[in-house]
Parts: structure tokens; sequence; C-alpha cells
């Protein structure tokens, strides 16, 4: 596992085997990366990685000066392993051990990018509601953008904010932004207009 790019471009960070985690690959990594810089600069973003594993995504975020950065797994070890690769590199990154949906439902904070690498095994509905949640709380700021990686057999393109959908290899990468429908809306309008013209 690698940090891409930023102030710790290039550096392999090595998590302790045995952690119930599958890591987004450096490929994939690189391929979100590169879609999220053409919407955000990211110093300063206010993040929050949900099932977040090995922290591999915070790391990332992290390097190219994103701060503060929430990492949430219920995962004991994974926790423990991002307080010390935080500490190691100075990363302003709070681990928290808890169920990413009970953490949904009591926080008070809102983010820049949330980012949610659920288990791929996890059932259609699981997925949603982690959408559900975040829009329901009013956990993403307004011009902030939410991710979620799955694979091809979970359909995430029907849900409330869907904005695009970026795949690579064996995973999907889904974004979601508030505006999202109301532009799909004033395209929709717009065709409609175009054909009352003709």
């Amino acid at each position: 596992m690698r940090i891409i790019s930023g102030k710790y471009k290039g550096r392999r960070i090595f998590p302790p085997k045995g952690l119930p985690v599958r890591p987004t690959t450096d490929m994939s990594k690189e391929a979100l990366f590169n879609v999220l810089n053409n919407h955000f600069s990211f110093e300063g973003l206010k993040i929050l990685d949900l099932f977040a594993g090995t922290g591999n995504i915070s790391y990332e975020f992290a390097s190219r000066g994103s701060t503060p950065i929430t990492s949430v797994d219920g995962d004991f070890g994974c926790v423990k392993f991002i307080k010390q690769v935080a500490a190691e590199y100075d990363f302003n990154i709070a681990a928290t051990k808890s169920d990413v949906f009970t953490y949904l439902e009591r926080c008070k904070t809102s983010y820049d990018i949330i980012f949610a690498d659920p288990p791929y095994a996890l059932d259609q509905k699981t997925f949603e509601k982690i959408i559900l949640l975040v829009f329901e709380k009013e956990l993403l700021n307004e011009d902030g953008m939410m991710v979620i990686e799955h694979s091809k057999y979970t359909k995430l393109d029907h849900m409330i904010h869907f904005s695009f959908q970026k795949s690579y290899g064996g995973s999907i990468f889904s974004f979601f932004e508030i505006g999202s429908d109301d532009k799909e809306d004033s395209e929709n309008e717009s065709e409609q207009n175009d054909g009352e013209e003709e």
C-alpha cells in the first residue's frame, strides 16, 4: 500500500497481517483521486472515511493536505493501526471505533467529502441505508461529494443525489452531490422544451 501523491508521495505503508480488510487497490485509488482532483483543492477539506479499514484512503487525503479527517471502522485492530500511522506521520486523523450506522446516526458534523468502502458482500439495502442516512442527517456540505465504492452487483444510480459513476477493474465508484438532482431536473426540462419547440 503506497501513498500516490502529496507530501508523502511514494511512501509505502505496511499494515499488519490478519486485518479483516479489502483495501482499495493503488490503481483504483489513483483513478479515484484523479476524479476528485477535478472537483476539489484538497487543502483543508474536512473528510469522513467510513469502513476505513487500514486507513488507505485517509492517508491519501492527509498527504494532500486535507484536515481534519475522521476515520471510522468497527474493528479494533484497524483503528489501532490508523492511530499508529497518524502519529508517525503527524496526520490530523481521528480514528474512531464504531459501527458505521451508529456513527452516522449520532454525528453532528458535516463534511466536504465522505468516502465509504463497505464490504462488497453487504446487501443492496445496506448500501442504500448509508446514502439515505448521510442526506437525512445533512452530513454532506452543500458543495461536497460522497463516494461509495462497491462491486458491479450493487446498483446505486437510482438513489437520491446520484451524480455519476466510474468503473476501474472490479471496483465501481458512485459519486453523489447535493445539486445533482436539480441538474438532472433542469436537463429533463430543457429536453422537454426543445421537443415542444419542434
